[in-house]
């Protein structure tokens, strides 16, 4: 009778607690920000939001908490009701991303946040402005795009203003032939010029291997559906390694002005977001799969991880086989293996047998992430930042265009570049639970800050604004260019981009 009793009392204050938590939530309180609450002015391919749980004391929930907000959008189509799709992921820290995107045009729009079948925060949210699709042709104009996106921090970024201190004035009249023999090596060199002329993209590829131009020919033609694009010219190299050297002849002639999606200690690269992080930023909620959004969904909590550290890869560079040797010294504190022979393929035999790739969300089952150079930077390091996870990164010349910004043991831990204190930083983790937490949970403010998908636009924009005025010579369509074609599913402007050069 006692062991009854007990069970039932147990149970009765298991269902008093839950009670207790849900109505702990204050939904006043609770925080609901980002630029997917401003549809009608912040046009992405997938829109955005958050929400941080608040309890009654005005404390944010800061671990798992199992809340279910109801979100849900209403308003007027050519359809009837307004035809959206959206999905909520759950950060494990007391918040939730909810992301959407919508079809065609949506009129007296507004997103309802609910707990509890009760408003959160300011909901409804309402839009006094139609809402247009990202596939819409809606271009504003640009210091007016700036200014809705919040772009503000972007337009003093150090690493643009680094970038582009070495090109006051470009003259690509003068200099064009000169930079095209200079980088004319068809097997060794593929590179873009790219001309952008009343609101129409055109280029002209150099070199055997181009097939990488489709990811600036969709970042350009994305860009230019939501904002009036400066009239330019730039070349985008479509290799790994930078071009720009330092040194050399360039001592006398100068530095011809390269866009890369990875820069370097020793060129004068100008720096673009990765293809890949831009990429994830167009097709989000699309046909990728991994972007900055998805990848902070909760799928192991902080006490299930394993607390080794944790990479896969391929062959790309010489530290990635002797971080193989690290891992077989000390099984108990590094996994770690290579998923393709390529660059070594002569030492299969003795670093493999390779295994096969896994999925990206599988590797936080790890505590540790292991980030260490390919063949140049290695563009995973954005979502290993965002993954919950603490983040080893390997010492490098090389770097995408937010390393600047980084802080060590605020956002990383950084390893030398030799990995020969990687064990003794690992050691140093396991007995510093509670500040790598806090790493962690800076990496991931980090991310909110400076690379999600309405940074990765800023920044786009803010250097193109910034490189246009320092060019000196008229922009003008070449004989022989090819025009990017654009595709469009509606429109909100009168007039569409004008077809004369």
């Amino acid at each position: 009778m006692f062991i009854l009793t007990a069970i039932i009392c147990s149970v009765i204050f298991i269902l008093r607690f839950s009670a207790c938590e849900e109505q702990i939530v204050d939904v006043r309180k609770t925080l609901v920000w980002g630029p997917g609450l401003k549809p009608d002015d912040i046009v992405l391919p997938a829109r955005y939001f958050f929400i941080h749980a608040v309890d009654t004391n005005g404390k944010k929930f800061e671990s798992r908490t199992y809340l279910k907000f109801q979100v849900h959008i209403n308003g007027n189509s050519p359809h009837g009701k307004c035809r959206y799709n959206l999905n909520q992921i759950d950060r494990a820290d007391g918040s939730t991303i909810v992301r959407y995107t919508i079809a065609d045009w949506c009129d007296n729009l507004e997103i309802n946040v609910l707990y509890n079948n009760s408003h959160v925060a300011q909901s409804p949210y309402l839009m006094r402005n139609k809402v247009y699709s990202e596939r819409c042709y809606c271009p504003q104009e640009l210091n007016l795009w700036l200014l809705n996106n919040d772009c503000a921090a972007f337009t003093e970024d150090k690493q643009i203003s680094w970038d582009l201190h070495s090109f006051k004035r470009v003259n690509f009249s003068a200099i064009r032939a000169n930079l095209l023999k200079r980088y004319n090596a068809p097997e060794s060199i593929s590179l873009c010029h790219y001309v952008v002329k009343n609101q129409q993209i055109w280029r002209t590829c150099y070199g055997k291997y181009t097939g990488f131009k489709m990811f600036m020919d969709a970042t350009l033609s994305a860009l230019a559906r939501v904002v009036l694009l400066p009239d330019m010219e730039f070349y985008l190299n479509l290799g790994d390694w930078p071009l720009s050297k330092k040194g050399g002849q360039q001592r006398t002639s100068g530095p011809y002005p390269i866009f890369s999606w990875c820069g370097s200690d020793d060129t004068y690269d100008i720096t673009l977001p990765t293809y890949d992080i831009t990429e994830s930023t167009i097709e989000n909620m699309g046909r990728v799969m991994l972007d900055m959004l998805s990848v902070q969904k909760d799928e192991y909590s902080w006490e299930d991880k394993e607390e080794k550290a944790f990479f896969r890869g391929r062959d790309s560079r010489r530290e990635r086989l002797d971080l193989i040797d690290l891992a077989r010294k000390y099984p108990d504190a590094i996994n770690a293996s290579i998923t393709n022979f390529f660059f070594f393929r002569n030492e299969e035999h003795k670093y493999g047998p390779k295994v096969p790739h896994i999925s990206f969300m599988d590797f936080f089952k790890y505590k540790y992430q292991l980030n260490i150079d390919g063949a140049v930077a290695a563009y995973r390091l954005p979502y290993l930042l965002a993954g919950g996870s603490l983040v080893f990164k390997q010492d490098s010349h090389y770097y995408e265009h937010f390393y600047s910004k980084l802080v060590p043991y605020k956002h990383f831990v950084p390893i030398k570049r030799d990995l020969s204190d990687v064990i003794e930083k690992i050691e140093w983790a396991r007995a510093n639970d509670l500040r790598v937490k806090e790493i962690v949970a800076n990496a991931r403010a980090f991310v909110e800050e400076n690379l999600l998908p309405q940074h990765i636009y800023c920044y786009h924009i803010v250097l193109f604004k910034e490189w246009s005025s320092r060019l000196v010579s008229p922009i003008e369509v070449l004989q022989g260019m090819e025009k990017v074609n654009s595709t469009y599913t509606c429109s909100c402007k009168e007039k569409m981009p004008r077809d004369e050069l």
